[in-house]
């Protein structure tokens, strides 16, 4: 299954909350990124059926083997991009909003070649 920028960040939102919190439910997930109940059960459903999340008795959503890579990939040029930005001179709240956006259309070797160059790795 391949995922669009709103699955991924799906992801990279419950692997940020579970780094706060042992339990991630669909509720918390709605509050973080301002979406409706019903909008998150859809994509958290979408996001089960692609083997990215499984979601325990209790309405716990933990994130797979495969939704952990892509998460933690997604997650790491969030922050990379960000500081690049920052670093560049851009307002921190302009870089992080700029850095969302470009977090999941720059390809693995320009994103390889930033951190590389910058000696961000």
């Amino acid at each position: 299954m391949h995922l669009q920028e709103s699955g991924e960040m799906y992801l990279e939102t419950i692997l940020i909350l579970s780094e706060q919190k042992s339990f991630v439910r669909a509720i918390d997930i709605g509050e973080h990124m301002g979406f409706s109940k019903p909008s998150v059960s859809r994509a958290v459903g979408l996001l089960r059926s692609g083997g990215f999340v499984t979601v325990g008795d209790g309405g716990g959503i933990s994130l797979t083997d495969t939704g952990r890579e892509v998460a933690e990939k997604i997650y790491e040029r969030h922050l990379l991009l960000t500081r690049f930005l920052k670093d560049l001179g851009v307002n921190e709240d302009v870089a992080a909003e700029d850095a969302c956006r470009m977090e999941h259309v720059i390809s693995d070797e320009s994103f390889t070649a930033i951190k590389k160059h910058f000696h961000y790795e």
